[in-house]
């Protein structure tokens, strides 16, 4: 295909192209068992009793979806799609005691213990109220804890629950959250050997997670809207010479009782980098633009302990500013903190820029996010891209989309997340109807030994089934 008469027919072959290959794809997407999880309606209902607060219909409908995918005996693999604070977490536990109703274990795999402890604290409450045992497992549990903990009717953890030797009792529903933040072989080892059904919860879904999303491995459930008392988060990209300015309007928000974070992609200063460093940044601060003010620093390379010390003090008021890295991307809510200014904006990924703004608006106050970084000519194009998609949407999903574009949407048949597809023909933006139409024809197709098996077992002869889980 290289003379312009051949490159001509080549266009008008294409959509026959992209499409022959997708219902393939889309078949073994399809195929993978796991038993149901078939329970009773009178534990649910007292679930529902015991919530302090009445489910939205967005939440009422992923639930929905849940049960009809829990009911079937093929491994759900579904998406939990929705803003920081827009309510996953109730859902997430309505399947995990979907499994406990059958006999069986729930685990929830976070990516940093502050968000696992966030999670357990929030849950073990309404597990207790449900005769549910709920257990805590991270690196820091005393081993002499752990196979107790192994034992619970629903275990939250982080990798600590994938370690070779952590072995779960019957796991049937797994939930991995924030699963951007784990790579492919991360999220399987939670599921190897066994056959569970798997929904991931997400603000911000991978390129990897789009494209397998369209290819139909994923059924998406959205929690589109945030509780209504809370307002979208005002975004702004400014030059690093306008910064001092951003910091004399935040002391008018400070003087009136609001909280802020600054983020920085460093711990300490390097002599590798020109990069912004917390630690500095904090000394700075307390020197200059925000003399006076009560400043924390908080990053990964503190003891748990004083994490958990500095985050309490910064809830409870005892601090005006919260300098970190990404450490507080996941597992922190401060209703008050209002503002974040995100220092050398352009050195973070998209996915973590729109997580981190998610730690500001979580209360009725409006909230604003400051990035900061050098002038758009000393940008590259890609980083351009991802600082003016931010400013222009809050949506987790057009995010993704503008992320595909950047990155590519890695090997569906393997473990690469990002980079060249390995599709031949189709593009998975470009070829969108196409491709839904395809995964529509998978579903009539996967069961039915026709004209096509061959060329089935062909395509994926030398493919790993995990690799599609």
């Amino acid at each position: 295909m290289h003379s312009s008469r051949c490159t001509g027919r080549a266009r008008k072959r294409r959509p026959r192209s992209a499409g022959s290959g997708s219902p393939l794809t889309s078949c073994c997407c399809s195929r993978s068992g796991s038993r149901g999880a078939r329970g009773s309606a009178r534990r649910r209902w007292r679930h529902r009793k015991a919530l302090p607060f009445a489910l939205t219909p967005h939440q009422e409908q992923a639930i929905r979806e849940l049960d009809g995918d829990l009911a079937r005996t093929v491994p759900m693999q579904r998406l939990l799609q929705g803003d920081v604070g827009s309510g996953k977490t109730v859902v997430a536990l309505y399947a995990l005691l979907r499994a406990v109703e059958n006999g069986r274990q729930g685990a929830l795999m976070a990516p940093t213990e502050t968000l696992a402890e966030q999670h357990f604290l929030t849950i073990e409450g309404l597990c207790s109220e449900l005769d549910v045992t709920c257990a805590l497992l991270t690196s820091a549990t005393p081993k002499g804890e752990r196979e107790q903990a192994l034992g619970a009717d629903v275990v939250v953890g982080t990798h600590a629950l994938i370690q070779k030797d952590v072995e779960l009792r019957d796991l049937a529903v797994a939930v991995v959250d924030e699963q951007h933040r784990f790579g492919v072989e991360q999220r399987r080892a939670l599921t190897e050997g066994r056959s569970p059904h798997v929904l991931h919860m997400t603000a911000t879904p991978i390129p990897r997670t789009l494209a397998l999303t369209v290819y139909g491995d994923l059924a998406v459930s959205e929690i589109a809207k945030p509780p209504a008392m809370r307002k979208p988060v005002i975004t702004s990209w400014i030059p690093e010479e306008k910064a001092p300015e951003a910091y004399r309007r935040l002391q008018r928000l400070l003087d009136d009782g609001r909280q802020a974070y600054v983020v920085c992609p460093l711990v300490e200063a390097s002599e590798t980098t020109q990069a912004r460093a917390a630690e500095q940044e904090a000394e700075r601060l307390r020197r200059a633009e925000l003399k006076g003010y009560r400043i924390g620093c908080l990053h990964g390379r503190l003891k748990p302990a004083d994490r958990r010390e500095l985050m309490s003090q910064f809830k409870s008021r005892d601090l005006d500013v919260l300098v970190a890295t990404t450490v507080i991307e996941v597992g922190v809510d401060v209703p008050n903190s209002t503002v974040m200014i995100v220092q050398e904006a352009d050195r973070f990924g998209l996915a973590q820029l729109h997580q981190l703004r998610g730690r500001v608006g979580r209360g009725a106050e409006q909230s604003y996010c400051l990035l900061v970084s050098r002038t758009k000519e000393e940008l590259t194009e890609a980083a351009q891209t991802r600082l003016q998609a931010l400013v222009a949407t809050t949506d987790g999903f057009e995010l993704a989309e503008v992320d595909l574009d950047l990155r590519g949407g890695g090997q569906l048949l393997g473990t690469r997340q990002a980079g060249i597809s390995d599709l031949k023909f189709a593009r998975l933006r470009a070829d969108r109807p196409l491709l839904e139409r395809a995964r529509t024809l998978a579903a009539s197709l996967v069961d039915e030994s026709g004209p096509l098996q061959d060329e089935v077992d062909a395509l994926f002869a030398d493919t790993d089934p995990a690799a599609l889980a």
